[in-house]
């Protein structure tokens, strides 16, 4: 597999991951790769898995993702920017590239609501275009969805072939003077960006025109892929109306250009409920009744839900998108599912964030509901012993790109 890496002139080729969004790194690539993680999706598994497996090839990868100073547990009252100074000094062997604003610093989510999300995209673009690409020198760039979508059309005009992976269909919009306001010279690439309307001029388009993202990084691209071949052949054959017109029709030149492939994601290795550090107690195929049970009563008992092994419980791990994931229709059923007067009636555990977060827990309140229903933010390890612990994974989805919580929970 090692051979498979080509070289580029007598050495490995240098690789750019930019993500928004990572569950971990290769203990050799620095310093900080144990106290790095921001997730909010299948694409912080994926982008991981692909990092590790490339650095695990011998390839030189590089990462570039936002300083998510909160999430990586960085105690901020002490970073002062000369301690952050020496404390980079340490690393200089280091291939992990943190893109520095003050956007990224307090958040406690990688997405939070479309105005704020395209302000810490237009902020990640920026340091990665001024100064991680100039640092780097990357002989391939692989970009991951609208956040990463103007990156593909500067790698146009450099020569930097761009990988872009569609994790989703979601896009923003932004036009070229509020690109430009956030410190990227838009007019060095413009022509390669898409626009809500074919631009006359860049003088003529610059304030009217928006520039849509998730299509740009489409178009500009020299390569994509999605994230499992259904959902490519579902786009090109218009199965979905959610997916925009502008993205099919660009995924589609693409797929008829040969430059366009569906490869199927996988969870990671470390969802082995065999080694699985998350669980109460780790199982085998052999094991596994004893073990699911302590861990149901484990869960049960954390999240202050009636402990009883014969109850069936509901796990819901899925991002709370009204748009995709089907959320409205738990929130519609679960209160006729679970307060049956019977003590064997369902629980449901939720371990997800997103818009319809709060609804669920109105419901939940007004229905008298907490012994039987517990719904908390996202959090990995409570995901990870939810899976280990019960007996049904919910996933009432309208499309799924590829769908990696039913792989999990058949493990």
């Amino acid at each position: 597999m090692r051979d498979s890496v080509k070289s580029f002139s007598g050495r490995q080729p240098r690789i750019l991951v930019a993500t928004p969004e990572i569950t971990y790194l290769p203990h050799g690539m620095g310093n900080m790769a144990d106290r790095l993680r921001a997730k909010a999706g299948g694409m912080a598994d994926v982008s991981a898995a692909l990092v590790a497996a490339l650095f695990d090839m011998g390839a030189d990868v590089h990462v570039a993702l936002p300083h998510y100073r909160r999430m990586f547990h960085v105690d901020v009252a002490n970073l002062i920017s000369e301690e952050l100074r020496l404390y980079k000094s340490k690393l200089p062997e280091s291939r992990i590239h943190l893109a520095e604003d003050r956007v990224f610093y307090y958040r406690d989510t990688v997405y939070s609501g479309q105005d704020a999300d395209l302000k810490v995209a237009l902020a990640f673009q920026r340091e990665i275009i001024n100064n991680i690409v100039p640092t780097v020198k990357p002989d391939i760039i692989h970009c991951n969805d609208w956040m990463t979508g103007l990156i593909p059309a500067m790698g146009r005009r450099l020569g930097i072939p761009c990988l872009l992976t569609v994790h989703n269909i979601h896009t923003c919009h932004a036009t070229l003077a509020a690109i430009e306001d956030r410190g990227i010279d838009a007019a060095e690439f413009w022509r390669f960006l898409y626009f809500s309307r074919m631009p006359s001029s860049y003088e003529e388009t610059r304030e009217s025109n928006p520039v849509d993202l998730l299509t740009s990084g489409i178009f500009a691209a020299h390569f994509i892929n999605t994230v499992s071949p259904s959902f490519l052949r579902e786009i090109i054959e218009g199965r979905h109306n959610m997916v925009p017109p502008q993205v099919r029709h660009e995924i589609a030149q693409k797929f008829h250009a040969g430059c366009a492939l569906g490869i199927l994601n996988a969870p990671d290795s470390s969802y082995d409920p065999q080694s699985d550090r998350a669980l109460i107690e780790r199982y085998s195929a052999a094991s596994h009744h004893t073990a699911k049970a302590r861990n149901k009563a484990a869960l049960q008992k954390r999240l202050g839900l009636t402990v009883n092994e014969h109850a069936p419980l509901f796990l819901w791990p899925s991002r709370l998108d009204p748009v995709q994931k089907g959320c409205q229709l738990l929130g519609d059923v679960l209160p006729a599912v679970v307060s049956a007067a019977d003590r064997n009636s369902p629980q449901v555990v939720v371990v997800a964030s997103g818009a319809y977060r709060q609804r669920l827990v109105e419901i939940v309140s007004s229905a008298g509901l907490g012994k039987k229903v517990a719904i908390r933010d996202f959090d990995e390890s409570l995901q990870r012993l939810g899976y280990a612990a019960a007996d049904f994974v919910l996933m009432p989805s309208s499309f799924e790109p590829c769908g990696l919580p039913q792989m999990i929970g058949c493990i």
